[in-house]
């Protein structure tokens, strides 16, 4: 009998001894990114706000899923709970309370016909203007914006979808899988829908209002009832095990043209990933039943094997040109124009970093326009180990915004694409992209330059820039709050800056950057742009005067019940319908803000 206890014991032991370190596995296996300030890896700060549940998610099915691979179930179990600082099975509701739903259903017909912000750019053009009839907010009414209504996303700490709006109703993605249908005056729930995995794409809502359409970030595609939310169906755009859609699907007619981008980038920082095979493409699904009507690739061929590294592991290319944003319709002419990223391995695709058309009815490629050649970079290149990174080592100018298709006083037509480069290109459409002019906005860089876009009027494009610079400091690489940010007006006739604003700062908010990342957003009159470190500010499109600024970095009594906190405004930009303006604010990757609120402003709060 002593011998049986003694044993079991021991046995208990043993299995104590056996648990796994999750602080020893996440400083060996995931600080060089997490804590190094490399882009899109969001820091210790960030990561204690997210439930284990949450973590082991990313872990097993989500963004970190091959670098999850690679542990063993008990290890990745152990990395979540060191993360959120909590054992797993604690994690609180998420589902929404039955007095955050709307006790009515209102009236959902001829949706467009009401003032509405549909799909990424408010139209096909991706100008991300709102002409005063359906902003139905003036320039002299914008000083007198206060908050109206707030939404909490339960558990997020990043608010990265830009919502929709149309016939009184909201339609909204979020991080935690879930889309949402609000009432666009009070924040109401009429339904909710669970994807797959999480939703960043802005909504685009069918022309008869009986679907809205959206993806995920494991590349699924989903139509669903815009008036109840069920499935109407569900199309995988692209079998790669890291392909993902963060652009919104553009619609027109009976297609939805997808765009397919992908997070391998950044599994290719572990040395013993094959880097890399994804190349980016755009989808024509049928709009009725998501069949494929066609799809083309950034990159003709499959990639093929080039070398070893150096610990033996074969690579692989070209790869790389995702579609990271929503394509732009050219629809006098049945042309598609899509802005591509970098390359992720040598050697460099000639159509990665680009401007490419192709015909709506077929997908043909009828002209490409690269503007920076031998740009191969992944992840690998900035962390402390670049077994990975390739010989190329490019200087990582994707092109992550939408290009914007303009009329200029000429009568010609341009396309006006901004670059992490921090240079704005016009190129002319109907010369296969013959470049017009170029404007340098800003300095560029891996995490700097136009990240997410641009908007133009009939006569500027207004370019916010973020240039995030990092420091050394005694907690390791910090945010430098004196660097990064600013917006421009660049004259779309001839490129000329017409006038440039700074940011006004951080103050002694720490940490902190003054990076203007988000999308841009013009009505008549006034440019608004949202900043890392949690300010949404208005510009007179005159002069570049300030003349408004919400700080959206507080505690928040929202509509539905749920706990939120605003935080930097990155991704999309605001939203503008029917004298509202909507919003969201937090991002926990970049070294932001961490947040998990949507924001609603009116006159006065009415």
């Amino acid at each position: 009998m002593l011998i049986r206890a003694g044993l079991i014991l021991f046995l208990a032991m043993e299995t104590h001894a056996a648990a796994p370190d999750g602080s020893a596995l996440y400083r060996k296996y995931c600080a060089g990114c997490h804590e190094s300030g490399v882009a899109r890896a969001p820091n210790t700060h960030a990561l204690n706000s997210l439930s284990p549940e949450r973590i082991l998610l990313a872990l097993e099915s989500g963004p970190m899923m091959i670098m999850g691979q690679r542990r063993t179930a008990a290890e990745r179990t152990a990395i979540a709970e060191f993360l959120a600082g909590r054992s797993l099975g604690h994690e609180p509701p998420t589902a929404p309370p039955q007095t955050a739903f709307c006790k009515e259903t209102a009236a959902w017909t001829n949706p467009l016909a009401d003032p509405h912000w549909n799909g990424w750019g408010a139209d096909l053009t991706n100008r991300r203007l709102q002409p005063a009839a359906q902003a139905g907010l003036s320039a002299d009414d914008v000083p007198r914006l206060r908050l109206k209504w707030s939404f909490g996303f339960p558990g997020d700490i990043q608010a990265y979808a830009q919502p929709a709006v149309a016939g009184g109703r909201l339609f909204i993605g979020s991080a935690g899988h879930r889309v949402y249908s609000l009432s666009a005056s009070t924040g109401c729930i009429y339904w909710t829908f669970e994807a797959e995995a999480p939703v960043r794409t802005a909504i685009s809502i069918s022309a008869n209002g009986q679907a809205i359409y959206f993806g995920d970030i494991h590349a699924n595609v989903y139509a669903a009832g815009a008036s109840t939310g069920q499935l109407l169906w569900k199309t995988r755009a692209d079998g790669h095990s890291e392909a993902r859609i963060t652009g919104a699907p553009a619609l027109s007619g009976n297609r939805l043209y997808v765009p397919v981008a992908s997070s391998e980038e950044v599994s290719a920082a572990d040395p013993l990933y094959e880097c890399c095979r994804f190349r980016g493409s755009i989808v024509a699904l049928d709009a009725a039943t998501g069949k494929t009507v066609w799809k083309t690739y950034t990159i003709a061929n499959p990639a093929q094997p080039t070398r070893k590294n150096k610990i033996g592991i074969q690579l692989w290319g070209p790869s790389g040109a995702a579609v990271w944003s929503s394509p732009t319709l050219d629809l006098a002419h049945h042309i598609l124009y899509a802005a591509t990223g970098d390359s992720y391995s040598d050697p460099v695709a000639p159509t990665s970093d680009a401007i490419l058309a192709l015909d709506m009815d077929s997908g043909k490629t009828l002209w490409v326009r690269q503007i920076t050649a031998n740009d191969a970079f992944n992840l690998a290149c900035p962390s402390s180990d670049k077994t990975n990174c390739p010989e190329a080592n490019g200087p990582d100018f994707d092109f992550g915004s939408s290009p914007i298709l303009v009329d200029l006083p000429n009568g010609r037509r341009a396309l006006v694409a901004g670059q992490k480069s921090a240079i704005v290109y016009a190129l002319d459409p109907d010369r296969a992209g013959e470049l017009l002019w170029q404007a340098r906005v800003g300095r560029g860089g891996s995490l700097g330059g136009i990240q997410w876009g641009p908007a133009a009027d009939a006569d500027n494009v207004y370019t916010a820039v973020s240039d995030i610079t990092r420091t050394l400091g005694p907690k390791g690489l910090e945010l430098n709050p004196e660097a990064g940010g600013g917006i421009s007006a660049v004259r779309l006739a001839t490129g000329e800056i017409v006038w440039h604003t700074p940011p006004p700062g951080c103050g002694d908010r720490r940490p902190c950057s003054p990076a203007q990342s988000a999308a841009v957003t013009v009505i008549p009159g006034v440019v608004f742009s949202g900043s890392s470190d949690g300010h949404l500010r208005a510009y007179s499109t005159a002069s570049g005067k300030i003349v408004w600024d919400y700080d959206a970095v507080r505690e928040y009594q929202t509509v539905n019940g749920i706990s939120a906190r605003g935080g930097s405004i990155d991704g999309p930009g605001p939203v503008i319908a029917g004298g509202m303006l909507f919003v969201n604010s937090g991002y926990g990757a970049m070294g932001g803000i961490p947040g998990n609120v949507l924001l609603v402003f009116s006159v006065d709060g009415k």
